[in-house]
């Protein structure tokens, strides 16, 4: 291949890269690793460019499925220390999808389908797909979330249309139980969950204790990951008076943070902080992103700690003042 066609090629690539960026986030839950696959993705269609330019995006889709898939299959084989949790992603505050969220088409129109596009970088989304299997995680994000036809998917994937379909039914299926418990990320909902997240910290900040837990549900969970990075509870922690101990502990032995932002992060409000490097405990984190999930009823359900760098190398952190 010329010089002029290979940048032709690098050019056509890269016409595709949101598109991309968004399919291999979504499939692996992590930006950095969705920027590691873009990256070899291109690497791969300059080496080894496909017969065939114009039928570029569904090869550069197969590609990047396939490298995602071995990314999953890896990270299953490998294990992981203590709650996973995807990486945050700053969406901003409008309810349609900035962009980097949402996947426009070639043509101009969009991609979004059964899921809406922003819908589908929540952690409840991203939290559900972990019960599906690499190649159902594909077809339901390429028929459901980015509209793909039955046949688009099964040229994108190299499966027969009759196996796309069986495919599909099974990952729909399994995710019956996120389907049913669904909460779009409105504004009303939004700012509910804003309110609950405000309130708990703030409660717990002020050592009102009673408050803290009246926005608590009964069952609520709480998850931390630390990916064996740093320092947070390797199991679940469930119920109100353990969720508060855990959260009561870490202030005493964190302090305050140098810097903290209330951010809308993959949908919904977050706090963002960012601590001293610790004196004596290297495996206390100094940067971290705390949120929560409702329920029907608008107590927390869920509270989210993320610690590891890798999961928060995308995100931009505070500076303190």
């Amino acid at each position: 291949m010329d010089r002029s066609a290979r940048e032709g090629l690098a050019q056509a690539v890269r016409e595709h890269e949101r598109f991309l960026w968004g399919l291999c986030y979504r499939m692996t839950g992590v930006s950095a690793d969705a920027e590691d696959l873009v990256q070899e993705t291109f690497v791969r269609a300059l080496a080894s460019p496909p017969a065939r330019t114009e039928a570029l995006r569904p090869w550069l889709t197969r590609v990047a499925v396939n490298l995602a898939r071995d990314t999953l299959r890896r990270r299953k084989r490998e294990g992981y220390v203590g709650p996973w949790l995807p990486s945050p992603l700053d969406t901003g505050e409008e309810e349609l999808p900035p962009p980097g969220v949402e996947a426009r088409l070639p043509g101009g129109g969009s991609t979004e389908g059964r899921y809406a596009l922003l819908e589908s970088v929540s952690f409840a989304f991203l939290l559900a797909l972990e019960v599906l299997s690499p190649k159902q995680r594909a077809v339901l994000l390429l028929r459901d979330v980015f509209d793909y036809s039955v046949r688009e998917v099964a040229e994108a994937l190299n499966l027969r249309e009759s196996n796309v379909k069986v495919v599909h039914h099974r990952a729909r299926a399994a995710m019956a139980a996120y389907d049913r418990a669904r909460c779009l990320p409105t504004r009303e909902f939004q700012a509910r969950a804003r309110a609950a997240l405000e309130g708990f910290l703030g409660a717990l900040l002020t050592g009102d204790v009673a408050a803290a837990e009246a926005l608590l549900a009964s069952d609520v969970c709480a998850l931390s990951d630390g990916g064996g990075q740093y320092r947070a509870a390797r199991v679940p922690v469930l119920g109100q008076s353990r969720v508060l101990l855990l959260y009561r502990r870490l202030m005493e032995m964190r302090g305050a943070p140098s810097a903290v932002e209330l951010r809308m992060l993959n949908g919904l409000p977050a706090v963002v902080a960012v601590f001293p490097p610790p004196q004596r405990d290297p495996q206390a984190g100094t940067q971290m992103v705390v949120r929560v999930e409702l329920g029907a009823d608008g107590r927390i359900t869920q509270v989210h700690s993320i610690l590891t760098d890798r999961k928060l190398a995308g995100l931009r952190m505070p500076v303190p003042a």
